[in-house]
């Protein structure tokens, strides 16, 4: 069968498998809406949290960063595992005690101030939102590839999919539809790895295949490197950043990760302090399945690239090629004329590229904005993971298992942020400021409203998406550290901190994120261009500035908590309680 029945029939058997589990799951109060009745498990939870956090950031396109940064994509190893650390031992257990259902309310109430829960009411939606665009995006580019429909057509049967199981269910229904995804999206995700490994190195496991040898007895790695150097690229294995902007990056990342609101929540949902923990555990565990295969796929398919595509004539070039130049997401300009794909290094285009649907003289699928260096090829870095099988010719089913893993992860973080953004609204805004007796029928009403609105907004960033949003949704990690963490951390374990410190620190920290990444990431469109690196503030790259932007926070916050009166002594009480994780109470949101 062809790739494209293969895709029907296999999203569509998970697709059923969603809506199944949607209407099998459907909440009846807010308790289950907002954090799934408090009573899963903490293997399902530890797999839901798994599949919540890897999105189609992590599916999609983290191996292909790894494929074109090489030693330089480590930080994203290093930087999201070691936030889950963070997690279990810092906030996962102390924040389950605490038994709010999100971090706004848990904000609101450390901080005695409805002021400080609307500060984080807005952080959470900048943060949602900028993270959840990207997700729809990305379900569009799945379906245009595979399904063979529009990419906008593809992005509103992605809103459709989650509004059937959030509206439904709410954390209850997204819950058990994150486990059924985290299966799909590791078997999807490994299956591939399996066969290339054996492939290029005779040694089915990813992670060993790495550093295996290939048939000429040369060690994969260094014919990589080798094919680098002879391209004019660095080695591979070699990094270009500073060794402060690796740690920036890093740590704004770590942190980033503990401060995401989507991810937090899932801690609320076990129904007890050391079910948090495990379930942080389990996560970990179940994350470094894919984290620690990323690196291995990353190296085959940027050695299958360069050795079926670079110095071949268009007609030599492999099927697999022509099939993704129809997307726009791969394309070259023979600049020099001799017919043949120059991947060199250099830009292959100025500024943003543009597939044009035109064809050169040499049949070429034509890019706008060529630049001037010799480089000829342009790939996009998402199309890595998802082309990997049909670079290797595995069989068919293959591929397509590779793009209803990639919906699995990108509908799954979809899911899990779109329940933030209504739960903020309808809880932390409308119950807990605006309409304090609102019934809880009324209440879970509110929240399937805002699910709704949330999801019409986030399919209308994929669809018609701004200049900005690809370049900032890396960024939402930033932006979590500057704003979230310092408060969460310092409302655990600095009993002195008051609302005036959390909600200072909050502004603060957030702000100087977003200028930041207006100056020197995203500009502002058709007034301002991006300012280059060399005037990067001590040398620390927007990815990065999260870090500083978190300390300042920190520094802020602690100096005006000084500064001002200390908080009342029951709260006082509440933060020496909350750190002795040994039993809690119910996830009550009151």
């Amino acid at each position: 069968m062809s790739v494209q029945v293969w895709t029907w029939i296999l999203v569509g058997i998970t697709f059923t498998l969603y809506f199944g589990i949607a209407i099998w799951a459907r909440a009846g109060s807010t308790k289950d809406f907002y954090v799934a009745g408090g009573g899963v498990s903490p293997l399902a939870n530890g797999m839901a949290t798994a599949a919540d956090w890897m999105s189609a950031a992590s599916f999609i396109s983290m191996a292909g960063l790894i494929s074109f940064m090489g030693y330089d994509g480590s930080v994203f190893l290093m930087g999201w595992t070691g936030g889950y650390v963070l997690l279990a031992l810092l906030l996962a257990p102390y924040l389950r005690k605490f038994g709010k259902f999100t971090v706004p309310d848990f904000i609101g109430d450390r901080y005695y101030s409805n002021t400080a829960r609307t500060v984080a009411v807005i952080c959470a939606l900048i943060v949602s939102f900028t993270y959840v665009a990207g997700q729809m995006r990305g379900v569009g580019i799945v379906f245009s590839q595979f399904l063979q429909v529009d990419i906008n057509l593809g992005v509103i049967i992605g809103m459709a999919v989650v509004l059937v199981f959030a509206f439904l269910g709410g954390m209850k229904g997204i819950t058990y539809t994150q486990v059924a995804q985290y299966c799909v999206l590791i078997f999807a995700f490994m299956v591939p790895a399996f066969f290339i490994s054996m492939q290029m190195t005779g040694n089915i496991i990813p992670q060993i295949g790495m550093g295996g040898t290939v048939e000429d007895g040369t060690y994969l790695l260094e014919k990589l490197d080798t094919l680098h150097t002879q391209l004019g690229f660095n080695e591979y294995t070699d990094g270009s950043k500073s060794t402060w902007d690796v740690f920036a990056i890093t740590l704004a990342l770590m942190v980033g990760t503990a401060g995401l609101p989507h991810v937090i929540v899932r801690f609320f949902t076990v129904p007890k302090v050391k079910d948090a923990r495990k379930s942080a555990g389990l996560a970990l565990l179940f994350i470094a399945i894919l984290y620690t295969t990323a690196p291995a796929i990353a190296v085959f398919a940027r050695t299958n690239l360069i050795e079926t595509v670079s110095n071949n004539s268009y007609k030599e070039v492999p099927e697999w090629f022509k099939n993704w130049e129809n997307t726009g997401l791969i394309a070259w300009s023979d600049k020099n004329g001799d017919g043949k794909i120059q991947y060199v290094n250099g830009s292959a285009t100025e500024g943003k590229p543009k597939y044009t649907g035109e064809r050169g003289v040499n049949g070429e699928r034509l890019v706008a904005n060529a630049s001037s260096t010799e480089n000829e090829l342009y790939v996009d870095r998402d199309i890595m993971v998802l082309a990997n099988p049909e670079i290797a010719k595995l069989p068919n089913w293959v591929v397509a298992l590779v793009a209803a893993g990639g919906l699995a992860a990108a509908l799954s973080t979809a899911a899990g942020l779109l329940l933030v953004i209504s739960t903020s609204i309808s809880h932390d805004l409308i119950k807990k400021q605006i309409k304090p007796d609102i019934s809880e029928k009324g209440e879970l009403w509110a929240a399937r409203i805002s699910i709704l609105f949330a999801i019409i907004v986030a399919g209308l960033f994929g669809i018609y998406p701004p200049g900005f949003v690809a370049a900032v949704v890396a960024l939402a990690f930033g932006l979590a550290a500057a704003s979230f963490f310092p408060a969460i951390i310092l409302g655990i374990f600095d009993k002195r901190m008051n609302r005036q410190g959390a909600v200072a620190g909050m502004i603060v920290g957030i702000t100087l994120m977003l200028v930041y990444m207006i100056v020197y990431k995203t500009g502002l469109i058709g007034v301002m261009e991006p300012r280059p690196k060399e005037e990067w503030w001590f040398g620390t790259s927007p990815e990065g500035f999260g870090t500083i932007a978190m300390i300042v926070n920190v520094v802020v916050s602690v100096i005006v908590s000084r500064m001002t009166s200390a908080p009342p002594s029951e709260v006082q009480d509440i933060v020496e309680d909350i750190r002795i994780p040994s039993g809690a109470g119910e996830a009550t949101g009151h």
